[in-house]
């Protein structure tokens, strides 16, 4: 019974393995690259659980392998994305509320950040944006996030936000303060700066101030909630939900996802 269950697993991958290619190309083709989104946001889910219910071949399911899994679709995502012709994309790697982790899981997150950062600035294909509560990390991470923005801006390709100890209630935030101070530092009073003070003003202090908002945002892992993510910039957004968790993302999935979005009608509060 085991051989034979072996044997359909292995004949199950096989045929994935040749339809997947001629679906996607299929996908593609038919894809509209004149109604697909000009920014697209990611909830990168289900690292964790991707990693316990596929442990490796020793036995390992710590979170720490899941999380490096997560990273590494990352690089294959910018492709697609490039394919499609998305000129911004919005990935949140660590939000505020995961600070509060186990402290060695957040070393390694910490880390596997730094790594994946690195890379995306090694390629000199894309601009690399971090937003997010800096203060809140170690140093260093801080220090090269700051570093890579400099290196990359300029760079006429895809522009990459990365989210990092990241909270949507903080970015609110966090502008309304920066235009406090800024409009304080000229002196005005209390009554002139709420004269002053709207929604477009408050835009033009968030983390992606001068960006389009997104116009598809997409959660992995099944799960089917914002926790958060982009409160201000997602209020006309379109949803995606994908049952894969995030090392499980496949092209097949980003295409359909894609797909789903040019085929709805868009009313913008009209």
């Amino acid at each position: 019974m085991l051989e034979i269950t072996s044997e359909m697993s292995k004949l199950k991958s096989l045929v994935k393995s040749t339809l997947y290619p001629i679906y996607e190309r299929r996908l593609l083709a038919n894809l509209d690259l004149a109604n697909t989104p000009e920014h697209i946001a990611l909830i990168l889910d289900g690292n964790r659980r991707w990693s316990r219910e596929n442990p490796s071949p020793t036995g390992d399911t710590s979170s720490q392998r899941g999380h490096q899994a997560g990273a590494e679709k990352i690089l294959e995502l910018l492709n697609w994305c490039e394919e499609t012709e998305i000129r911004v994309v919005t990935l949140w790697l660590l939000s505020s509320d995961n600070l509060n982790r186990d402290p060695e899981e957040l070393a390694s997150l910490y880390r596997i950040i730094t790594e994946t950062v690195a890379k995306l600035q090694s390629t000199r294909r894309w601009q690399i944006h971090p937003m997010g509560s800096f203060e809140a990390l170690p140093s260093d991470l801080q220090n090269q996030l700051r570093q890579v923005e400099k290196r990359t801006s300029g760079i006429d390709g895809i522009t990459v936000n990365v989210a990092v100890a990241y909270g949507g209630r903080l970015e609110i935030v966090d502008a309304v303060k920066r235009f406090l101070d800024e409009e304080g530092a000229k002196g005005k009073s209390l009554d002139e700066i709420k004269r002053e003070i709207s929604a477009e003003v408050i835009g033009r202090y968030i983390y992606t101030a001068g960006q389009p908002d997104p116009e598809l945002v997409i959660r992995t892992s099944g799960e089917q909630r914002l926790s958060g993510f982009l409160l201000w910039q997602s209020h006309q957004s379109e949803f995606y939900f994908c049952e894969a968790y995030w090392p499980d993302f496949r092209k097949v999935d980003f295409l359909r996802a894609l797909r789903s979005y040019a085929q709805r009608v868009r009313r913008l509060g009209r």
